[in-house]
């Protein structure tokens, strides 16, 4: 699994013209699946996401985590994370999970990280055309891979 974490002021997804998700303060993370990703790649994952420490602290030193700022989080599934570019200029997405892989998963995802955080958690809608807003804060933009552990 590999997730792209944006430390927002503010994000959301539309769908169709319609808001399906907003939050304040916190994280928005980008979701890709491969195949070969399991429940224990989203329980590391997960784990990673809630201890992160970006936010800053009284000083402005980045050292406190999304929980200890009562922060949100807004999950969005995107296959194209998992695009591979080795080969000519047209991605290749074959190794990005199919459907019966990633929804479960990412579902699986969205609800550990909403029990790490102690509350639900803002998503887009799997496999839909989404338009998604965000202020990054910092700029802060983290790229966490399960493969990549060590």
């Amino acid at each position: 699994m590999r997730l792209v974490i944006q430390r927002v002021s503010h994000a959301s997804v539309t769908i169709d013209g319609v808001c399906k998700s907003a939050i304040k303060k916190g994280f928005m993370i980008l979701v890709g699946i491969e195949e070969a990703d399991t429940k224990e790649d989203a329980e590391w994952l997960c784990r990673k996401v809630i201890g992160l420490r970006v936010f800053d602290d009284e000083e402005g030193i980045m050292n406190k985590s999304v929980t200890d700022i009562n922060g949100e989080i807004l999950i969005v599934s995107q296959f194209t994370l998992m695009a591979s570019t080795k080969k000519g200029n047209r991605p290749s997405y074959i190794k990005a999970a199919r459907h019966e892989t990633a929804i479960p998963l990412y579902e699986y995802f969205c609800n550990e990280v909403s029990k790490g955080l102690g509350k639900p958690v803002g998503t887009g809608e799997f496999g839909a055309d989404m338009k998604v807003e965000l202020l990054n804060d910092g700029p802060v933009t983290i790229l966490i891979d399960s493969k990549n552990k060590e």
